[in-house]
């Protein structure tokens, strides 16, 4: 199994001035070095313009004491206070929907079980799927069938000392497959039975729901939803439970707070609790009747949090040194370079971070603007583990990379919004505040490092430029923009908040120059956690090219409440921002752009200078040996492209493993991939925005990846440097 040193900051960006804390985990015992350099380019590729970094003196640069700091995945409500005490007759009970019934573990449901001292007790599903009892060390009691997954249930515990007695039960709510309605199975206990089961201070662990404790750790994760978990202070019968009349000493309601972490007891007792890495909230409950599929309108039919044991928001790891920043600090991508020597190897990690300018600083006339929220998409992702996304979509073998080899032999490092749980479902929240293995230099030529191309191309041509990042416009908004004459965006700034959104489509409205650098842009509505920095969420819903998709009822963000999936589907199609929108992708190679006659006229006649009438444009590129590919954008005016705007070049020749969106076709055709639909095509496109603005996208991915070839003497190069050239110059466009 391989090993690596892994680190991570508390932050993304950052401005002069301010601090960033890295926590770091080394794989063996003994020292790490650490320094900084200013990343130019990350592709190490063969063909591609090579790793460039240059080292900047700072006071991190030295040796520390490395320490292996642990991951720990798995969500649960934890409570602060310790939680109900459970002492005489008691009982537990909730709605559950078990997802994984059959992981061969036991999963609690709650209780305070503590598995290191043996003592306490839980509700849990055992690992067989049967509901079950677990009382102190050794008395187990279980129902004979296992729980149906993906059913409701009403399951309960209940404890009786004075009949030295213990009863399960599990009610079926909805009649879904195979199994009894109702099972109940109640067990005398030994004498002395308190000694068995009574759970106060000092006996057991910290009362969880969703795990247990084992000493100081959690264990017995819960994979599924839970609703309406209650502790009553006496033995219910039945005929109580159905009622819910009770002496509750907690009961808590899951539909209140949904947009947070805290988690309320509407006993009135005080046992209110938080959530630990981030279940899902605005999930169906046990009474959700389809009427509603807005949770904010019937937050009453969406009191279930959806627990898994692969979920990780914080890995919560100690600070191991600060990084203050010079407060005269260029602004640019920075990396914290770590390095380790160790008896079984050598070691090596880079944790970037993005430094914009401060307010007292100088700003140049060009943003680049990292996409962030993009990156925390596609954090970790586990494609080819997961879904063997390239034999899905084009009949090849999976390849691993080194990354891929990483993720799949140590589950619990969190995952992308492309991923699947354990338990089959879509996850759809990602965090910063853990180690993020493909943002890093010297990776896959995706996101993060193909968009070192851009700062690679910005270097050489002696480009000034600033660095922001979506994280900055998701706080700053339009005032972010304003100070910049032009913005150029990376080659996949896929997912947008609407306050993202609405601040680039401003700064255009205003007369902000924009340059789209790359394609399937500003295509899914994303939001940004409220009250915690670095956390988005995605429901995939309604269409589109995705991995997963969301359950009925389910589409609406806990964060803000807002609809997900699609910002077509909204009338906020990418065409309106940027003139073209995502029409096809294909992951085998690239194809080249040939000039239409929309190329002459002088409206973006300065687009071309230099560039011959019949040239072929971008028949090359470290990314699938061509400018135009991997994913790639059209004009569509029913969508939204102004109708003034030129399509100034297209690429049409694309293999048949290039596949039309499928958010476009209303039926199954034979007509969908680049060799039988006149839909899969590549266009540039120009126009002109009020008050002297201008907007020029290439529409695909690839695009960066050319700008370096022939030493950077090319026509994407030139093509590229003009229309920066013409969007710095203060000369508005006329409209």
């Amino acid at each position: 199994m391989t090993e690596r040193l892994l680190a991570y900051a508390d932050r993304l960006s950052a401005a002069p001035g301010e601090s960033v804390e890295i926590k770091v985990s080394a794989p063996e015992p003994g020292r790490y070095r650490a320094r900084l350099i200013r990343l130019v380019c990350g592709d190490e590729s063969p063909g591609g313009p090579g790793y460039k970094a240059e080292e900047i003196a700072s006071p991190i640069a030295r040796e520390r004491e490395g320490r292996k700091q642990p991951i720990r995945a798995g969500s649960h409500v934890e409570f602060r206070k310790g939680g109900p005490q459970l002492s005489g007759a008691f009982t537990l009970t909730a709605m559950v929907w078990p997802t994984l019934p059959g992981k061969g573990a036991p999963q609690a449901v709650m209780g305070n079980f503590d598995a290191l001292n043996r003592s306490g007790c839980s509700l849990l599903v055992d690992a067989a799927g049967r509901l079950a009892a677990q009382l102190g060390a050794g008395h187990v009691v279980h129902l004979d069938r296992p729980l149906v997954e993906r059913c409701w249930y009403r399951v309960s515990l209940a404890f009786d000392p004075a009949a030295a007695s213990v009863t399960l039960r599990a009610v079926k709510l909805h009649h879904r497959g195979p199994g009894a309605a109702v099972e109940e199975v109640t067990r005398r206990l030994e004498p002395p039975v308190e000694a068995i089961a009574r759970t106060g201070a000092g006996v057991g662990g910290r009362f969880r729901i969703a795990a247990w404790s084992a000493g100081d750790e959690v264990a017995a994760h819960f994979n599924g939803k839970i609703d309406s978990p209650a502790v009553a202070a006496r033995a219910l019968d039945a005929a109580a439970l159905e009622r819910g009349d009770a002496p509750w000493l907690a009961r808590w309601d899951f539909s209140r707070g949904i947009s947070g972490v805290a988690v309320e007891d509407a006993s009135g007792n005080g046992h209110d609790g938080r959530t630990v890495n981030m279940p899902a909230r605005a999930m169906k409950g046990w009474n959700w009747d389809g009427s509603e599929f807005d949770w904010k309108r019937a937050p009453e039919q969406y009191g279930a949090i959806h627990f898994h044991d692969d979920d990780l928001t914080d890995c919560d790891w100690e600070t191991d040194f600060t990084w203050e920043l010079p407060r005269d600090l260029k602004s640019g991508v920075y990396c914290i370079e770590l390095n380790q020597t160790g008896k079984h190897g050598d070691y090596e990690e880079s944790v970037p971070v993005f430094v914009r300018p401060a307010r007292h600083q100088k700003r140049a006339q060009l943003a680049l603007l990292i996409p962030t929220a993009s990156y925390l998409a596609y954090a970790n992702q586990q494609m080819p583990t997961s879904w063997t996304f390239n034999e899905n979509s084009m009949g090849v073998f999976e390849t691993f990379s080194s990354v891929d080899r990483y993720l799949e032999e140590h589950p619990g490092f969190g995952q992308s919004v492309y991923d699947l749980h354990s338990d089959g479902s879509g996850v759809c929240y990602s965090s910063a505040l853990r180690p993020i293995l493909n943002m890093r230099p010297k990776t896959h030529l995706w996101q993060f490092n193909a968009d070192t191309h851009v700062t690679d191309w910005l270097e050489q041509q002696k480009i000034e430029y600033d660095v922001i990042t979506d994280d900055d416009l998701e706080r700053e908004g339009l005032d972010l923009l304003k100070p910049y004459r032009c913005v150029m965006t990376g080659t996949h700034p896929e997912y947008y908040t609407l306050r993202m959104l609405d601040a680039l489509q401003s700064y255009t409205d205003l007369g902000g120059r924009l340059i789209y650098l790359g394609a399937n842009g500003f295509y899914w509505r994303i939001a940004y956690h409220p009250d915690l920095p670095g956390i988005i969420e995605h429901r995939r819903a309604e269409d589109g090219m995705r991995a997963w998709i969301a359950e009925g009822g389910e589409y609406y963000m806990s964060f803000t409440g807002e609809l997900s999936g699609l910002w077509r589907r909204m009338d906020r199609a990418p065409n309106l921002l940027v003139g073209t929108g995502f029409t096809a992708q294909g992951f085998d190679s690239a194809s080249s752009y040939r000039r239409r006659k929309e190329s002459f006229d002088p409206r973006a006649a300065f687009i071309f200078d230099g560039i011959g009438k019949d040239e072929v444009i971008g028949g090359f590129g470290t990314i699938g040996g061509g400018a135009a590919g991997w994913e790639i954008d059209r004009l569509d005016h029913a969508l939204g492209s102004p109708r003034h705007a030129l399509i100034v070049a297209e690429a049409t020749e694309f293999r048949a493993s290039y596949h039309w969106v499928k958010e476009e076709f209303n039926h199954s055709t034979s007509a969908i991939d680049g060799e039988t639909c006149p839909l899969v095509r590549c266009d540039m496109v120009f126009f002109e925005t009020p008050k002297g603005g201008a907007v020029f996208s290439t529409s695909s991915i690839s695009w960066a990846g050319a700008l370096a070839h022939d030493g950077y003497r090319n026509n994407v190069s030139r093509i590229t440097a003009n229309v920066v050239k013409r969007f710095l110059d203060p000369a508005p466009f006329p409209l």
